[in-house]
């Protein structure tokens, strides 16, 4: 059974931010992934009304999934860093915006001569949802948002928010721990 944490701020809107924040870090060394195997990235995604109720995705679309979380995850860090984004993943995230089919392929077959092909029904959901991931990250990061991207400020946590105010973290959960963890921090100081 997989944990009910909330939403970071801002991932209700940008569900680019949301794939990102898909992997979690717990204390106590727990780690959990959203999209971890095939059943759970399909649910991720139909949770979202990214594919159909009926999707199963196999290894290999969840796999794409994954890896396109993680290069978002690259871009959202170089952008708090100030950094120039990793190569790979401005590719990675070009790569997905531009896949989603906009008509059949034109194939040719010895049997039967030219002939148009739609891509299968799975792989067709899959870059349907990578194109909409990828266009929301990229709308995040270069639009009025941008500014306000931010890493959770409480560890072990690796989710990213959209900063609202001072708060810092993803979570009331978060947030209660970064704060114990000052106080404890305080008392030893004194001690």
């Amino acid at each position: 059974m997989r944990p009910v944490i909330p939403a970071a701020p801002g991932a209700d809107r940008h569900p680019g931010l949301d794939l990102a924040n898909s992997r979690l870090s717990l204390p106590g060394g727990q780690a959990v992934d959203l999209l971890g195997t095939p059943e759970e990235a399909s649910r991720w995604l139909i949770e979202r009304d990214l594919a159909p109720a009926a999707a199963a995705l196999h290894e290999v679309c969840a796999g794409r999934l994954r890896a396109l979380r993680e290069r978002i995850r690259e871009l959202f860090a170089a952008t708090i860093q100030g950094a120039e984004p990793p190569a790979t993943a401005l590719a990675a995230v070009n790569t997905a915006l531009t896949r989603v089919p906009t008509a059949a392929e034109l194939r040719w077959d010895p049997a039967g001569g030219l002939r148009r092909v739609a891509p299968h029904p799975t792989d067709q959901a899959v870059d349907h949802a990578l194109g909409v991931l990828a266009a929301d990250a990229a709308d995040l990061l270069t639009g009025p948002d941008a500014g306000r991207l931010t890493a959770c400020d409480s560890s072990p946590c690796i989710r990213y928010l959209l900063r609202s105010g001072r708060r810092h973290w993803c979570s009331v959960r978060c947030g209660d721990r970064a704060r114990a963890a000052r106080a404890y921090a305080r008392r030893a100081d004194r001690g």
